[in-house]
C-alpha cells in the first residue's frame, strides 16, 4: 500500500552508512595456478585495499591482514599493484609481489608459509621517493628471479621532478637497501611507460609510452626491443602509434604478432601487426573489429588496465560497447563476436584468463560490481567473488533510463536518468521532483550504468539523479571525446545544463529545485556551472579544480600537469582563457548555496585552491559549508568521511529545496 508524501521527505532504509559500506569495487583480477585473486575496497578498515584469493575449493580469504594496503601511487592514480606465481606446496605455495600504499615499496610474500612480507625495493628521501606498478614475475631471470615493472623515481622536490622507466627488481631482496641493485631496462626518453610484455619465446618485449603535453588518450606509441640472454633490452625502437593515435593496451600472440587497442580509426579497436619490419619501415596493421562503431578500449588512467585477453583456443576475450562495456568473445579469423550471457551490463577494464576461463569484474543497474567467471567452452557464467547482496528491498533501487538529449548546435548529449522511486510513497498530484545533475570526473571518462547506493540514497528519498556523459566523455568514439578540446568549462557546462533544463521542460523535474554535484573534474564543472549559469539552486563541489592558472603552474601532479594544454589551450599563450574560465575569478557571479568537500592530503587537486576560493567569497553573503578531511586524498575512501560527505550534501539540498526532515544531521552554512 502506498501513501502520498512530498518529494524529499520519503523515508528510506538506505542511510549514508549503508551507501558508504558498498562504495568502491573489486579491481585487478589475476589467476595464480587454480586460484583467482583480486583487490577489493575496505572502507571500514581505513579505506585500504585488500588482496583477496579464491581457493580451488571456492573459499575466499584476505591474503594480507590490516594494515597492509595493496595500492600503487604511480602517476598518483596507480596501476596494477600485484603479481603472483603458482608453486607447489613443496616449494612453499604461491609467491606474490605487491606494492604497499604506506611506503610504496615492492614486497614479496608467501602466504602459505609462516613469516611477514619482505621488502624488495629501497626507500628514497628525494621528493615523493620511489614507486612501482604493473609488475611481472620472472622467477628464472637473474640468480634468484626478478620482477619487471614500472619504476617511478622522484629526482627533486617538485611534483614534476620525476622520471619513469621499465626496471628489473631482484627477488632475493638485494635491492631493499641498495638502489643500485635495481636494473633499468629502458631509458627515460619517454615521460610515461607501462609495464613490459614479453613475447612467448622470451626474445622480445613491448610496452606503451607517451610524453607531455599529450595524455594517453591523445597519443601513445608502442615501443619494442630485443631481450638479450643477460636480460637487457637492445634495439629499442618505436613500432606503432603517433601523437594522434591512442594505444591503450598491447599483448603478444603465440605466433609472435602483436595485438593492440588503437583509436586510429576513430574508435578504440583491436588491431594486429607483425613487429618484424625493418626499423623505419611502415609496419602493416589490420583491424580485427572495424566498422562496429564501438569501443574496444578506453582511457589509460591507471597503468596496466586490460580490455582484452588471448585464450588458448585462439579466441580473444574482449570488453566492448558504445556507452557501455560488455564482455564478449571474438574470433579473430571470422570477426564473429559473441557476448557473455548473464545480467551484467558493465564490465571493468580488468580481465584474466586461464584455459577456457575468463575472469572479470562486472555489474548491472540492479547489482553492484562482483567477480565473474565465464567458461567459454560452455558459455556458462557464475559469480565467484565479492557477490552482490541486496542490503535492502530492490524496490528502493532506481530504475534508470538511458537518454539522449539535444544540446547546442544540435549535438547529442548522453545521460542516465534515475527518477525518484519508493515502494510505499508517491508524490502529491502535480508536484515535480527535485533533481541533482551528477558530473563524472576525468573529464576523459564516463558514468557507467550500474547500481550505486549513493544514487539510491537520493532517489529513495524522492530526489532524482541525472548522470551526464557530456561531450568529452569516453565510450562514444574519439570525435565525441574531442568535443572538449580547448572547450573545458564550456561544452561540459552547456551539456549538463541541457539535460537539467530538458528534464524541467518536459515536466520530469522541478525547475526551481535543480542541483549539481561532482568531484575532481566533475567538481570543476560544478563550480563552473554555479559561477557561470543560473540553472542550479545549489551545488556540492568535491576535491575540485578551481584555479586553472594555479593548476598549470605547479599545483598538481606530473601526470596531469599538461592536461590543460588540450582541455583549455597551451599556457601561457592562452592565459586569458585560463583566467576567464576559472571559477575562482567568477565568484562575483556566485549566488547559489554550496558545500565544498576536500581531502587535505590531495596531491592532484590540493586544498590550497579551495582556501583561495573561499577567501574570494568571504563576506559576500553566499551560504556555504567547507568540510576538509584529514587523511583523505583524491576521492574519499574512509567510511566516516563518506558518511559525513553524503549527509552534508543531502542536508544542503533539503535546506535549499525547503524540505523538512529530522533524520539528517543539519549542515551549518556560513553566510
Amino acid at each position: 500500500m502506498t501513501s502520498q508524501a512530498a518529494y524529499g521527505t520519503w523515508p528510506s532504509p538506505i542511510d549514508a552508512a549503508l551507501a558508504a559500506s558498498h562504495d568502491g569495487k573489486p579491481e585487478y583480477v589475476g589467476i595464480v595456478g587454480e586460484e583467482v585473486w583480486w583487490t577489493e575496497p575496505r572502507p571500514a578498515e581505513g579505506g585500504r585495499r585488500a588482496l583477496v584469493r579464491r581457493r580451488a575449493d571456492g573459499t575466499t580469504a584476505s591474503v594480507l591482514p590490516e594494515p597492509w594496503n595493496v595500492r600503487s601511487r604511480v602517476i598518483e592514480y596507480g596501476g596494477v599493484p600485484w603479481a603472483g606465481a603458482a608453486r607447489t606446496p613443496q616449494e612453499g605455495g604461491p609467491l606474490v609481489v605487491f606494492v604497499d600504499f604506506a611506503d610504496q615499496r615492492l614486497y614479496a610474500y608467501e602466504p602459505d608459509r609462516p613469516g611477514e612480507p619482505r621488502p624488495l625495493t629501497p626507500l628514497s628521501g628525494t621528493g615523493e621517493g620511489l614507486r612501482w606498478a604493473d609488475p611481472r614475475l620472472h622467477p628464472d631471470r637473474g640468480a634468484r628471479g626478478e620482477v619487471w615493472c614500472v619504476m617511478e623515481e622522484f629526482t627533486g622536490p617538485a611534483p614534476t621532478d620525476v622520471r619513469r622507466v621499465v626496471a628489473a627488481v631482484p627477488l632475493d631482496g638485494s635491492a631493499a637497501g641498495d638502489r643500485a641493485a635495481v636494473r633499468e631496462l629502458s631509458d627515460d626518453r619517454h615521460r610515461f611507460v607501462t609495464g613490459p610484455k614479453v613475447s612467448p619465446d622470451g626474445r622480445r618485449v613491448a610496452w606503451i609510452a607517451w610524453d607531455h603535453p599529450r595524455m594517453p588518450w591523445d597519443g601513445t606509441v608502442v615501443m619494442t626491443a630485443e631481450v638479450t640472454a643477460e636480460g637487457t633490452f637492445t634495439g629499442v625502437r618505436p613500432l606503432v602509434g603517433d601523437t594522434g593515435e591512442s594505444i591503450a593496451q598491447v599483448e603478444w600472440d603465440r605466433d609472435g604478432t602483436l595485438l593492440y587497442v588503437s583509436d586510429i580509426g576513430g574508435w578504440w579497436e583491436l588491431r594486429r601487426l607483425r613487429p618484424d619490419a625493418a626499423a623505419g619501415a611502415v609496419v602493416p596493421t589490420s583491424s580485427l573489429c572495424s566498422g562496429r562503431n564501438e569501443e574496444f578500449g578506453g582511457p589509460l588512467w591507471k597503468i596496466g588496465l586490460s580490455w582484452f585477453r588471448l585464450l588458448d583456443s585462439g579466441l580473444i576475450a574482449v570488453i566492448h560497447g558504445r556507452g557501455t562495456n560488455r564482455l564478449g568473445v571474438l574470433d579473430p579469423e571470422t570477426g564473429e563476436l559473441v557476448d557473455a550471457v548473464g545480467p551484467w551490463t558493465e564490465w571493468s577494464e580488468t580481465l584474466a584468463v586461464r584455459d577456457t576461463r575468463v575472469v572479470g569484474v562486472a555489474a548491472s543497474p540492479t547489482s553492484s560490481y562482483e567477480v565473474v567467471e565465464l567458461d567459454t567452452a560452455t558459455g556458462h557464467t557464475r559469480v565467484i567473488g565479492a557477490p552482490h547482496q541486496d542490503a535492502v528491498d530492490p524496490a528502493y533501487y532506481p530504475e534508470p533510463q538511458i537518454r539522449t538529449f539535444t544540446g547546442p548546435d544540435g549535438r547529442e548529449v548522453h545521460a542516465h536518468v534515475h527518477p525518484p522511486r519508493h515502494p510505499g510513497r508517491t508524490a502529491p498530484d502535480g508536484e515535480r521532483p527535485p533533481y541533482a545533475v551528477w558530473v563524472h570526473g576525468g573529464p576523459t571518462g564516463r558514468s557507467p550504468l550500474v547500481l550505486d547506493l549513493e544514487i539510491a540514497y537520493f532517489t529513495s528519498r524522492g530526489i532524482g539523479v541525472a548522470e551526464v556523459n557530456y561531450g568529452g566523455s569516453t565510450g562514444y568514439g574519439r570525435a565525441y571525446r574531442e568535443r572538449l578540446r580547448e572547450q573545458w568549462g564550456v561544452v561540459d557546462v552547456e551539456d549538463c545544463a541541457t539535460v537539467a533544463l530538458a528534464l524541467a521542460e518536459e515536466g520530469s523535474a522541478d525547475r526551481a529545485r535543480l542541483a549539481i554535484r561532482g568531484g575532481s573534474a566533475g567538481g570543476w564543472t560544478t563550480a563552473a556551472s554555479l559561477t557561470g549559469t543560473d540553472v542550479y539552486a545549489c551545488g556540492a563541489i568535491s576535491y575540485p579544480i578551481l584555479d586553472l592558472e594555479g593548476w598549470a603552474t605547479g599545483e598538481t601532479h606530473d601526470f596531469e600537469s599538461r592536461y590543460l594544454d588540450t582541455l583549455v589551450g597551451p599556457y601561457p599563450g592562452t592565459a586569458e582563457r585560463y583566467r576567464e574560465r576559472s571559477p575562482i575569478n567568477r565568484t562575483d557571479r556566485l549566488t547559489a548555496p554550496f558545500v565544498l568537500l576536500q581531502g587535505l592530503d590531495d596531491p592532484i587537486c590540493p586544498p590550497v585552491q579551495c582556501e583561495r576560493f573561499l577567501a574570494r567569497i568571504e563576506g559576500r553573503g553566499v551560504p556555504y559549508a567547507y568540510l576538509a578531511f584529514e587523511g583523505e586524498s583524491h576521492g574519499f575512501r574512509r567510511r566516516d568521511t563518506m558518511v559525513r560527505a553524503l549527509e552534508a550534501e543531502l542536508s544542503l539540498y533539503l535546506q535549499t529545496f525547503g524540505v523538512d526532515r529530522e533524520d539528517v544531521p543539519v549542515l551549518e552554512l556560513t553566510r
